[in-house]
């Protein structure tokens, strides 16, 4: 029999001679699969099988009878990331096997060479378990591991690259050093391992968020928010939730002994060069200590303000009124409503060597280039009001401050709005007219609110339809019904959906756009404010007399373009 070359899992020998010894295949056709394997490299198994002699089905069912271990199928399906990772990719991959489970306390381990004993005792020295082997197809246990992992060449190095990250010791008592003693003692390796895994997997597929929940039922999950929406990832063992939050408090320098208040951190890493923040939060539930992991990855944010999802009419508004040379300009919205790029977006442009501009932000998300960026430290009394006081001593030209949350920042800003600055910050109300009546229920005098707010611009985020599986939807009547709250006929306009594909993970949607209302202050409107008008006043004037588009009719215009679908705008907008 000629010579074969060498090939991981069960040997083309071993199957080969199995196959001669059945009578399934006769000496030309071995030496014909001996010459192509020879010419290409391919696995005996893999040219077996393209010869149509056997299917894998019967070929495993061949092997599994012969070495007395059970085979099993991997192909298609889906293992829990927790359980893979409990190994490291570099072992997987070099001995051809995967984690599938647990069982009595054993690791089920798919195999491509089950009889390799020394293989099982290195699992047993890396893991602390026995395992149960089955017979998997070597290209299936490929498949499972670049679905977990990805098929990325610098993969290993970002692994590396975070698991050397160095991490700030706490002062500990008695009670931490017992916590971190168990932690490190029985599951330092694969919990590393995981958190490393959950961190980088997040910002492989951009998500903005991971949140870690334990549950009433004894479960814990992993979700990842992507485009504004939680999925869930994965679901490790609950005798695990105490070791994973322990180290992620341990990279953000958080107490690891304290569990019963809520704590507040950060963790930096390198990643393909450059750094990514993970801003870090931790509460005690009734189930046990949950964390929120959020992401501010530089190269996820977008600073093209035209790219953000602006009509022309707002886009040219909003760019009129960010080179004034002084007064208020509001964004608002809810939390992860994309604020904060829009302001970096507007700084972007503003931002020139004529100009010098001032931030106070909580926290800083994002570093800018040759802006002045400060971080409140409200337990040291750098509060958003403080910064602001400081600011008015640094002669800025243009001054951002993250957030207006009570009467005294509110009138800092007005002071400098009257004094020549321009001011830019947010708020957070669900429309452009609600701002004017948050800042009055703060307490900010109507005249004064006239005087400095010039602008209010209120925004949400919506999927955009995957430009790969993108179709256009037919009318349903429940459709039709909301389309006639627009007035619009139904052969006006086209719907489009996304059918799901391996580019928007199925889901019909990829990246995310704004809608903008947009309300400028003009004499009307500021006489109205002068005056404390209501909410329902200033807003018929925004709409009647100034032109303002309301975010449900931004929303349409995106619906018209087929950038995005009705049901994602009504989700965005409506109560």
């Amino acid at each position: 029999m000629a010579r074969f070359v060498k090939e991981k899992g069960i040997t083309g020998e071993f199957l080969l001679n199995l196959l001669a010894s059945k009578k399934i295949l006769s000496n030309k056709e071995i030496e014909e699969i001996s010459r192509r394997q020879g010419e290409n490299g391919f696995s005996i198994q893999k040219i077996v099988l393209e010869t149509g002699i056997l299917s894998k089905k019967e070929m495993m069912a061949l092997l599994s009878e012969e070495i007395s271990v059970p085979a099993i199928d991997l192909d298609g399906k889906t293992y829990d990331p927790s359980i893979v990772a409990i190994l490291s990719e570099e072992i997987s991959r070099k001995h051809h096997l995967v984690i599938i489970g647990k069982k009595n306390d054993k690791l089920v381990v798919a195999m491509a060479n089950p009889l390799d004993v020394y293989i099982h005792d290195e699992i047993k020295i890396k893991t602390g378990y026995e395992i149960e082997p089955y017979l998997a197809f070597s290209d299936d246990i490929n498949k499972v591991l670049d679905s977990i992992y990805g098929i990325t060449e610098n993969w290993q190095q970002m692994m590396g690259e975070i698991s050397s990250l160095p991490v700030t010791a706490v002062e500990e008592d008695a009670e931490e050093m017992e916590i971190t003693k168990s932690v490190t003692e029985s599951h330092e390796a694969p919990v590393i391992a995981l958190v490393n895994l959950i961190m980088l997997r997040a910002i492989k597929e951009e998500a903005s968020d991971i949140h870690i929940e334990p549950y009433g039922d004894r479960s814990l999950k992993v979700r990842y928010r992507i485009d504004g929406i939680l999925h869930d990832i994965m679901s490790p063992p609950r005798s695990l939730h105490m070791a994973i939050i322990s180290r992620i408090k341990i990279m953000s320098n958080l107490n690891i002994a304290e569990r019963r208040l809520p704590q507040d951190g950060r963790i930096k890493v390198q990643v393909h060069g450059r750094e990514v923040n993970f801003r870090v939060s931790t509460i005690p539930s009734v189930n046990g200590e949950s964390a929120v992991l959020r992401i501010l990855d530089p190269a996820s944010i977008n600073l093209d303000l035209k790219a953000l999802g602006f009509s022309k009419d707002n886009y040219k508004k909003f760019l009129q009124l960010i080179e004034k040379p002084n007064g208020i300009i509001l964004v608002t919205g809810p939390t992860g409503s994309g604020k904060s790029t829009t302001l970096y977006a507007a700084l972007n442009i503003l931002n020139s060597a004529e100009k010098k501009i001032m931030t106070i932000e909580d926290p800083v998300e994002y570093r800018l280039d040759g802006i002045n960026q400060l971080q409140a430290k409200p337990k040291i009394g750098l509060t958003f009001a403080a910064g602001l006081r400081s600011f008015l001593r640094q002669d800025p030209d243009i001054m951002l401050v993250g957030e207006i949350r009570d009467k005294e920042t509110a009138e800092i800003a007005i002071q400098a709005s009257l004094t020549g600055h321009l001011v830019l910050s947010t708020l957070h109300t669900n429309d452009a007219p609600s701002s004017i009546i948050r800042l009055v229920d703060m307490g900010i005098e109507p005249f004064l609110i006239s005087s400095s707010v010039i602008g209010v611009l209120a925004q949400r985020l919506t999927r955009k339809i995957c430009t790969y599986c993108k179709k256009e939807a037919t009318l349903s009547d429940e459709i039709k019904m909301v389309m006639q709250e627009f007035n619009i006929a139904p052969d006006e306009i086209k719907l489009y959906y996304g059918e799901g594909c391996e580019h928007c993970k199925h889901t019909g949607y990829k990246g995310r756009t704004a809608l903008f209302e947009f309300m400028v202050i003009n004499d009307k409107i500021s006489e109205l404010i002068y005056k404390n008008a209501s909410l329902a006043e200033i807003r018929d004037t925004a709409i009647q007399e100034n032109g303002m588009i309301t975010l449900k009719e931004d929303g349409l215009q995106k619906i018209r373009e087929g950038v995005t679908t009705l049901e994602e705008v009504l989700r965005a907008t409506s109560s």
